[in-house]
């Protein structure tokens, strides 16, 4: 029975396509928590990766010597499985500790930008290396078991990529779509941790009935081969060669990953959804690109050499069509899924990322595994051959990602890109079919490459030109640029400039200068001395530059993307009230979560900016956990403002934020940013300690901020207060929503299906009628003269509150058409407050941060 299960594929195949899965969770987890701990960046996510991929090339490579010396080496494999679980367990001291110590550790290296990626490195190195370089083993083992000859090494080799490769994309959906929300996404990864126990403990009950086989021989001469170009490939030369393809056709393939994913971040929601799909469709290419080497392998009929350099051939043609192949599948870079439902919106984009990504894909996913056809009369053993090739592949795929990441895409850009990584394919099929790497092939190689380039040069009118502006808006193109981690427009409309990222979001803009002012005068306004601010995302920066208005001394910004810095520096500037200048400001292009976290600084005012909840990594903005790194960081009296647009969330996703931000802060206050029946945001505004809203302080920062000729000050009074809508804490409401946590980001999880139940008109948004209905609610419970907010007010300010709640139904109703209801509550309005006729009339800007 054992001898059946040792020959067996029905049963091996299996074990090692859970391997895979297993492996594909680890990865999608460790870049998920290392994003955590050092910001969801695109450095830090490639960091996270390269250090992954280098311990899966060293272990390829280590293990691969290791296995022809073994006599059992399933053994070894299931041994080094359950290896690979026991060092993937160390993972939740170690995060724990760095999270404890980075703050100590950025205060001794910050400012230093070598030393900061080097203690990333060591850090994410000492979480992840190990269990990494432990799974390299497990393509050279498994083949060094199955493989009974270097004659089988391509037949052998690349099933079991091909198999390992499509659990990895099991393993990349279910971590994406499943895991986290059936089990969190501690207990996903210890689902991973028992998926390689079982695999280990399955192969050691195998190979337990497994006869000790003789360690392979010492490297001894290649027997006799009859077809030429089986002599081809077993000349040393050549296999100089062989390991040459190897590097770079790795480097090109991740390098073209790279680019397809920064191509979907303009076209879809973003969600981690639509990562896992992209990512699973571009490994689900790969696999099935396995199995059609191992068919072309077992064609006799075929010549190699001219196989492989078909292959190549065909790769660079994929590779260099594949901008036309994007713009056509996309209708011009078109937002996929219109006003599909959720399923139907998968399913939209996953017919979309086959066409682009699929066929391309298996090409490009043919070339590693068909030079195990090349290097079968190499004088190894099949399993030290297969990690050498794992180990050059890889290694070329981390220089590929790099390159191509952090610098292409922002020299030149994706279409321009995609032709380099072409050529490099090009020039790879011309040093092949010239044999070797004499100088004659090197020379050959390298006027492929300066002729691709040549066509560079004449591409600007070859490429497909997609444009970020609405023509049929009106709108003009100030500025682009294509960086390595966004693409971002300056537009202008209507006279405004906004910034628009990846097609489709828009930052903000100057036609919604009032609005995002308020952002920073309204919870500004209640502090009594906000000497230090701290922004959470920054946008075009009017924001953060209406702080300045107040008397503050030290204002700390983060933004993600180092584009929108850039951007917002340059053509911003009349409207940030000198933020790019003032010696007061620090601007950080960095992860606002990160920069809190590391900080050791203590800040009055903590203001978090509006995020699109469904956007992948926006739901670690929401969590227990960052709220009580919030709460740590504010001084005494301190406020934490957490900014939500009711237009991109429903019911339930601000239940779930608001109960997480009232769980941590003593008090929570919810204050509208608006009067805007559409398109409303509201602040979240968590205490450091419940204190009264002081009527002086108010009054004294109004007058500061209305400049030399200030209105009346009951006036002023009105003009702030209509703006509270309520106690969050003391109503009740959303006691009974779950927590958002790092281990459970239900927001993350949650936004993306509302977004496309919304669109698909199966949901609502948090908007006009529904936010009505909520600032009523929070007015009434407990009421104003129950709040102890407002315990300070006296009635005539206690009435400014109600008006700002009578307006906003009037501005609703008004925008409804109900002009007979809408006048009733104006009166109550214009009654209560020292207005004598409507304020300007409240049409929510088109240039308001969102998705557009």
């Amino acid at each position: 029975m054992k001898r059946l299960l040792r020959d067996s594929p029905a049963v091996l195949l299996p074990i090692f396509f859970v391997s895979g899965f297993a492996a594909l969770v680890y990865q999608v987890l460790w870049v998920r928590e290392l994003g955590l701990l050092f910001g969801s960046t695109a450095q830090a996510a490639a960091l996270t990766i390269a250090i992954f991929f280098a311990g899966i090339a060293g272990g390829g490579w280590y293990w691969g010597r290791r296995a022809a010396r073994t006599g059992k080496p399933l053994r070894l494999f299931g041994w080094l499985e359950v290896g690979v679980a026991i060092s993937a367990l160390g993972h939740f001291v170690l995060v724990d500790v760095y999270h404890a110590l980075y703050p100590a550790l950025f205060g001794v290296i910050g400012g230093v930008p070598a030393l900061e990626t080097l203690t990333k490195a060591v850090i994410a190195a000492s979480i992840l290396l190990l269990p990494a370089f432990l799974m390299g083993c497990t393509l050279p083992l498994m083949v060094q078991h199955m493989a009974q000859s270097r004659a089988a090494l391509a037949h052998t080799g690349a099933a079991l990529y091909a198999v390992n490769t499509a659990g990895s994309a099991s393993g990349a959906l279910a971590a994406g779509f499943v895991l986290p929300v059936l089990l969190g996404f501690h207990g996903a990864y210890l689902l991973a941790v028992g998926l390689d126990i079982a695999v280990g403990l399955c192969a050691l009950f195998i190979a337990a009935g497994v006869a000790v086989r003789s360690p392979s021989p010492p490297a001894r001469p290649a027997p006799s081969v009859t077809a030429s170009a089986d002599q081809l490939a077993g000349s040393a030369g050549n296999h100089t060669t062989i390991w040459l393809v190897a590097f770079f056709s790795g480097a090109a393939t991740l390098g073209v990953e790279v680019v397809w994913t920064r191509l979907f971040s303009q076209v879809l929601q973003n969600s981690v959804y639509t990562y896992a799909l992209v990512l699973s469709m571009f490994l689900i290419a790969l696999a099935v690109g396995a199995v059609l080497a191992r068919w072309l392998a077992a064609r006799p009929d075929l010549p190699v050499r001219a196989v492989l350099a078909g292959l190549l051939i065909v790769s660079a043609v994929v590779t260099v069509t594949s901008p036309w192949l994007f713009y056509i599948a996309t209708a011009g870079l078109g937002y996929i899924g219109g006003g599909l439902g959720w399923w139907a919106y998968i399913g939209a984009v996953a017919s979309v990322a086959a066409v682009v990504m699929l066929i391309p894909g298996i090409v490009l996913g043919a070339v590693l595994p068909y030079l195990l056809r090349m290097l079968q009369a190499r004088r190894a053993a099949p399993g030290d051959t297969l990690g050498r090739l794992v180990m050059t592949n890889t290694l070329g795929a981390i220089v590929g990602t790099l390159v191509t990441g952090f610098v292409l895409l922002g020299l030149v850009g994706t279409g321009h890109t995609l032709l380099i990584l072409g050529s490099v394919y090009l020039g790879l099929a011309i040093l092949w079919w010239l044999e070797a790497p004499t100088p004659r092939g090197l020379a050959g190689a390298g006027g492929a490459l300066v002729a691709a380039l040549a066509v560079l040069m004449l591409a600007p009118s070859i490429l497909p030109h997609p444009s970020p502006v609405n023509t049929q808006a009106g709108e003009r193109l100030v500025a682009l640029e294509e960086g390595a981690h966004a693409t971002v427009a300056v537009i202008e409309r209507d006279g405004h400039l906004l910034i628009r990222v990846n097609g489709n979001y828009i930052l903000g803009g100057t036609g919604a200068l009032e609005s995002e002012r308020n952002q920073s005068i309204i919870p500004l306004m209640t502090h009594p001395a906000p000497a230090s601010v701290f922004y959470l995302g920054m946008g075009t920066g009017i924001t953060a530059g209406a702080a300045l208005d107040f008397p503050v001394r030290r204002v700390v910004v983060c933004e993600i993307l180092p584009e929108v810095v850039r951007a917002a520096g340059e053509y911003f500037g009349p409207w940030t009230n000198g933020l790019f200048s003032d010696p007061r400001v620090t601007i950080h292009a960095e992860d606002g979560r990160n920069c809190l976290s590391r900080s050791r600084e203590q800040f009055d005012v903590i203001i978090s900016d509006l995020f699109t909840p469904w956007k992948a990594g926006t739901g670690n903005l929401y969590t227990l956990e960052h709220y009580r790194t919030g709460l740590s960081r504010l001084r005494d009296g301190g406020i934490f403002v957490q900014w939500i647009p009711l237009y991109q969330v429903s019911e339930r996703e601000l239940a779930i934020i608001a109960r997480t931000m009232d769980e941590v802060f003593p008090q929570v206050l919810v204050w509208r940013g608006d009067l805007f029946p559409d398109r409303p945001i509201l602040a979240l505004v968590g205490q450091q300690r419940p204190e009264p809203l002081d009527p002086d302080v108010v009054l004294a920062h109004a007058r500061r901020v209305a400049g030399d000729s200030p209105p009346a000050d009951d006036m002023l009074m009105a003009s702030v207060l209509r703006f509270y809508a309520g106690n969050l804490s003391e109503s009740g409401l959303f006691g009974e929503a779950p927590l958002n946590t790092d281990n459970r980001p239900r927001v993350e999880y949650l936004a993306p299906r509302t977004h496309r139940q919304v669109r698909a008109g199966e949901a609502q948004w948090m908007n006009s009628q529904r936010a009505a209905q909520l600032y009523e609610d929070l007015i009434q419970r407990p009421g104003v003269h129950f709040d102890p907010y407002l315990a300070a007010l006296d009635e005539s300010q206690l009435g400014y509150v109600i008006a700002g709640r009578s307006f906003y139904h009037h501005a609703v109703l008004a925008w409804l058409g109900r002009e007979d209801l809408a006048q009733a509550f104006l009166d109550d309005f214009l009654q209560r407050t020292p207005f004598r006729a409507a304020p300007a009339p409240q049409e929510a800007p088109a240039t308001r941060s969102g998705w557009d």
